[in-house]
């Protein structure tokens, strides 16, 4: 697997001495160091521990994550146990899930919250208001938006003053409920997905103004055409940025376990969001990648760990990695997909495995030797519109895809750049692209 340097070189120019308020990066995002972190699944009970909530073994799972040198979990509140019916949010509910904020800042560790779960590790969490007898449409119904705003703005306003809490997620791949290949999609128009991010994340923002609130999509909203859910949608709602990189999305099985393709996958979902982003610095958050057995064989585990660490470490703008799962899901628990049960870095009696072992290593040596990475100076041109519907170039095997991974191997440091900005001069100086190539120009 091949990997960049874990301290990416410097630019050797200045891109402007006084840069303009469009092109200066938000404060502190850039350059400081990535933040490192997990997406905290409860080694006893998975996320059902809502329902028989212990403290002492939640503090028990945070101190296994602190001491991998980690410095944030996203923690998954369950839909139908915060929220069994519209009008009633559990108090019960939201105080465990501060208590366990509080939990978190004992040991050193800020926390996200995705809020809609939502889909979770092939289950589905809808409360009983929205399905069967009371089926209605989770994007576009002015009752259920409505509740789903007010539960997001409660539990953003019970952590609001917590120090630790760095703000919301709308829900975890919220995206998958809107369109094939979910057995009971709820059909929605592009339109009406910015419609409903723009009312949730302004309930966010009135429940904890000013935290980091985002949402975040699975891959079809990059590579599968028609979903309403766009890649506009993904690089212009919310703070940052959301990545979730998974290679058995077909990247294994077309390239291989050890190949470039599946050691650079989370490195070009990077670099292609940007294509889309309105903003030149805007903040790319890798919220969701693993290590998938047998996708990736139990001993190539920690070397792609730090292969897909590395290279994400060489892209501009990364707000940090959190990696999918703390601890493995418990065997007791039966008809998880079988990769499921050993995605942790953590095992159920919470010892390191040699994935988490390697992220630790690479947490001390890249907050030991940090430099900011430069600029990519080579833009491949996205000849798609804005407001795509077809997309499946920019997928494993598209030839988008194909061309980025061939500038790659002949040694290239290539991000994306919309063909309706390929000859916008400030946009190209403000992202530090000086040479634009078409993908027929990778090929010539």
């Amino acid at each position: 697997m091949t990997a960049a340097p874990l301290s990416a070189p410097q630019p050797t120019t200045t891109q402007q001495t006084q840069p303009t308020e469009q092109t200066q990066p938000p404060t502190g995002q850039t350059q400081r160091t990535p933040r490192f972190g997990v997406n905290y699944t409860p080694s006893a009970g998975w996320f059902h521990h809502w329902l028989d909530f212990d403290l002492d073994q939640v503090r028990a799972d945070l101190d296994s994550i602190a001491a991998l040198g980690l410095d944030h979990v996203r923690v998954f509140p369950l839909w139908p146990l915060f929220q069994p019916n519209r009008t009633l949010i559990r108090p019960r509910a939201v105080e465990q899930l501060v208590a366990l904020a509080d939990a978190a800042a004992e040991r050193g560790l800020d926390v996200n919250v995705d809020g809609l779960q939502g889909h979770l590790s092939s289950f589905d969490f809808q409360p009983a208001w929205v399905s069967t007898w009371h089926r209605r449409n989770m994007f576009t119904d002015p009752d259920v938006v409505a509740g789903e705003a007010e539960y997001l703005r409660t539990l953003a306003a019970a952590l609001a003053d917590r120090p630790n809490f760095l703000g919301m997620t709308l829900g975890n791949e919220t995206n998958q409920f809107s369109g094939d290949p979910h057995p009971d999609p709820d059909r929605i128009t592009p339109a009406e997905a910015g419609a409903w991010l723009d009312r949730l994340l302004d309930a966010c923002e009135q429940g904890a103004p000013g935290k980091l609130h985002l949402h975040c999509s699975y891959d079809a909203a990059w590579y599968l055409d028609d979903h309403p859910f766009t890649p506009a949608h993904a690089a212009r709602y919310g703070a940052a940025t959301a990545i979730h990189s998974w290679v058995f999305n077909g990247t294994q099985q077309r390239y291989g376990s050890d190949s470039a393709a599946v050691a650079h996958h989370a490195e070009y979902m990077i670099e292609l969001s940007k294509a889309w982003a309105a903003e030149a610095h805007r903040p790319v958050w890798l919220q969701e990648v693993g290590a998938p057995q047998p996708h990736i064989p139990a001993d190539r585990a920690a070397d792609f760990t730090r292969a897909t660490v590395a290279n994400a470490l060489d892209c501009p703008d990364l707000w940090g990695v959190t990696w999918w799962c703390s601890h493995d899901v418990s065997k007791d628990l039966a008809d998880f997909p079988e990769l499921e049960y050993s995605l942790g870095l953590l095992t159920n009696s919470r010892e390191p495995k040699p994935a988490g072992l390697e992220l630790a290593k690479i947490v001390g040596e890249v907050r030991e030797t940090w430099t900011p990475p430069a600029p990519r100076t080579v833009g491949l041109v996205v000849d798609l519109p804005e407001e795509v519907t077809v997309r499946a170039t920019c997928a494993p095997g598209g030839r988008y895809y194909e061309a980025f991974m061939r500038l790659l191997a002949q040694g290239a440091r290539p991000t994306a750049v919309l063909a309706a900005l390929s000859g916008d001069k400030n946009h190209l100086t403000a992202r530090g692209i000086t040479e634009v190539l078409a993908v027929e120009d990778v090929w010539s």
